[in-house]
């Protein structure tokens, strides 16, 4: 019997993702992967790299993954510009925005 290969290859619907890996922090535990309710990861067959977002539209940015993260710091949100979190100093009138 012939090796059969499988290909996983991510949903390009969505221009962008909506998760964010620090490669530097992640060290692919893929304990994101096992945790998220929607399956919008799949481990990395690269040893200890970070996992691939494989649906991002699927992401409701829950936050379970980063909760859920040993590693604080390795996962951050890239909201959508309506989501984005913003607050106006009452002082200044300054607007702060997350990045």
């Amino acid at each position: 019997m012939s090796e059969r290969k499988i290909y996983a290859v991510p949903n390009v619907q969505t221009p962008n993702t909506p998760v964010r890996f620090d490669p530097e922090v992640c060290v692919g535990c893929n304990r994101c992967v096992e945790i998220c309710p929607l399956d919008v990861f799949i481990p990395n067959p690269k040893k200890g790299a970070p996992p691939i977002v494989l649906h991002p539209e699927e992401c409701w940015l829950c936050g379970v993954c980063v909760t859920e993260c040993k590693n604080k710091g390795a996962i951050s949100f890239i909201y959508p510009m309506p989501l984005k979190p913003r607050w106006r100093n009452k002082e200044t009138g300054e607007v702060t925005q997350l990045k």
